[in-house]
C-alpha cells in the first residue's frame, strides 16, 4: 500500500469522539504522517480543520474527503486512498457495514471503537475471509471497549509461566460521563440481544475451538471482593468476548484458559439498583416504539464537558493464577484518565498509528487488538500515559 495517498483517514471527525481523535493526531502523529479527514458535511470538516490548524499549523492544508455512510462509492474511494481508516461513526450496527466492506475489499486496515457484539459478529461472518485474502486488518473495539481488558489480560498472561492452565478475573471500576453516541449504542445493544445471541452462536460454530487447547468464559456471581474494593457483578459486555477471542488465537494463553469479567459497583444496594435499572431498560428496548423513544432521549454528538472529562478515570484490576492448585499468583492493573473520550481517542489514534507504522505480525482478517498489535500497541499507550503495572503483594 505504499502508493496510497494517505497513511490515515479519520471518518467522523465532525462528531464528538472523532474530533477528539483528530486533535490527538494533530498533537501526536509523527512528522510526515499523511492524514486526512472524511465526512459528509464539508463546512463542518473545514471547522474541524481550522481547530486542528491552531494545534499544528501544518493541518491548515489538510485534505478533506467526502464520505457518507449511505454512499458506498464515497466509502470505497476513501478506503482505496489510505492505508488505515479510523471510524467513529456509530451506532455501527446502523452505519458501519459499508465501510468495513470497502476496507475488506481494498486491503485497507480498519479501526473503530464499537462495543456492539452483534455488529462485530456480523462483520466477521460477512467479511473476515475477504479481508484475509486482501490483507486487510479489521480491528474493532479499539477504545475503552475493549483495549484495557484485551491488552490488560495479555499483559497479565505475560507475567505468568508458559504451558500451564491460567485463570484470570477482571474487575472494572470507573468514574465517567458518557456521550449521546455511547447511549444510543447501548440502547441498540439491549434491543438486539436476541439477534446478537443468534449471530454469536453461528460464529462460534464456524470458528470452532483451538486444537489441543481449551478457552472458556465463566460468568461468575455477584460478590464482595477485597481486591476489587467493593461489590462486583458479572459484566457481559463485548470486553470478555474480545479477551476470549484473543486467547483462542494465541497459544501463549496456555492449554486451559479461563476468564471472568466483573464491574465494581460499590455497596450492595447500588448493585441491586443497577441490576433493576438494566433489567427494565433491556425489557423496554425489546419493544420497537419504546426503543425509538429511548433513542430520542439523547442525541449522538453530545458529550461531557472538558471539566467533566478532567475528573473522569478508570481502573481495571486483574487477579490471575497459573497452574493446578499450587502455582503462581499475579495481580495487575490498567489505569488511565477519562475512559469514554480522552483515553478512547488516544487508544483509537494510537491503534491507527501502530497499524500504519509498527512492525507487526503478518496477520489479516478480523482481529482483536491483542492479536493484531499486542505489545507494540501497549508500548505506545504506556508512552502516552496509560499505566500497565504489576501490583505489589497478593
Amino acid at each position: 500500500m505504499a502508493d496510497r495517498r494517505f497513511d490515515i483517514v479519520v471518518f467522523g471527525a465532525t462528531g464528538f469522539t472523532g474530533a477528539l481523535t483528530a486533535e490527538y493526531l494533530a498533537r501526536n502523529a509523527p512528522a510526515g504522517t499523511r492524514w486526512a479527514l472524511a465526512g459528509r458535511n464539508a463546512s463542518k470538516l473545514e471547522q474541524v480543520r481550522g481547530r486542528l490548524a491552531a494545534i499544528d499549523p501544518a493541518c491548515a492544508d489538510m485534505s478533506l474527503l467526502h464520505a457518507d455512510a449511505d454512499d458506498v462509492s464515497s466509502l470505497r474511494a476513501v478506503a482505496e486512498a489510505t492505508r488505515v481508516v479510523i471510524t467513529t461513526v456509530g451506532p455501527y450496527i446502523r452505519y458501519g457495514e459499508p465501510l468495513v466492506a470497502a476496507c475488506a475489499d481494498a486491503g485497507t486496515d480498519y479501526v473503530d471503537l464499537t462495543g456492539e457484539p452483534e455488529f462485530v459478529d456480523r462483520m466477521w461472518l460477512r467479511y473476515h475471509e475477504q479481508a484475509e485474502r486482501s490483507g486487510a486488518r479489521l480491528v474493532h473495539s479499539c477504545g475503552f471497549d475493549s483495549i484495557p481488558y484485551d491488552l490488560g489480560v495479555q499483559f497479565t498472561v505475560e507475567q505468568l509461566p508458559e504451558g500451564v492452565p491460567i485463570s484470570i478475573d477482571g474487575f472494572m471500576r470507573t468514574k465517567a460521563s458518557f456521550s449521546g453516541g455511547t447511549y444510543q449504542s447501548a440502547i441498540e445493544i439491549l434491543g438486539g440481544l436476541r439477534s446478537s445471541a443468534k449471530l454469536a452462536r453461528e460464529r462460534r460454530r464456524l470458528e470452532g475451538d483451538p486444537p489441543g487447547r481449551r478457552v472458556r468464559g465463566v460468568a461468575g456471581k455477584p460478590h464482595a471482593d477485597e481486591f476489587a474494593r467493593g461489590w462486583v457483578a458479572p459484566f457481559p459486555t463485548i470486553d470478555p468476548v474480545t479477551v476470549l477471542r484473543s486467547a483462542r488465537a494465541l497459544d501463549r494463553y496456555g492449554p486451559d484458559f479461563r476468564y471472568s469479567h466483573y464491574v465494581v459497583v460499590g455497596p450492595l444496594p447500588v448493585l441491586v439498583g443497577l441490576g433493576a435499572v438494566v433489567g427494565v431498560a433491556a425489557a423496554v428496548a425489546q419493544i420497537p416504539p419504546a426503543r425509538d423513544a429511548l433513542l430520542k432521549l439523547k442525541s449522538s454528538g453530545e458529550g461531557p464537558s472538558e471539566a467533566q472529562r478532567a475528573k473522569s478515570w478508570f481502573s481495571v484490576r486483574f487477579a490471575a493464577h497459573a497452574g493446578n492448585g499450587d502455582g503462581t499468583d499475579v495481580r495487575t492493573e490498567v489505569r488511565g484518565g477519562d475512559p469514554g473520550y480522552g483515553e478512547t481517542s488516544k487508544m483509537l489514534a494510537e491503534s491507527a498509528l501502530c497499524l500504519a507504522n509498527d512492525d507487526l505480525p503478518p496477520r489479516a482478517g478480523q482481529l482483536t487488538p491483542a492479536v493484531a498489535m499486542g505489545a507494540a500497541l501497549r508500548q505506545r499507550l504506556v508512552a502516552a500515559g496509560i499505566e500497565f503495572k504489576v501490583l505489589d503483594g497478593i
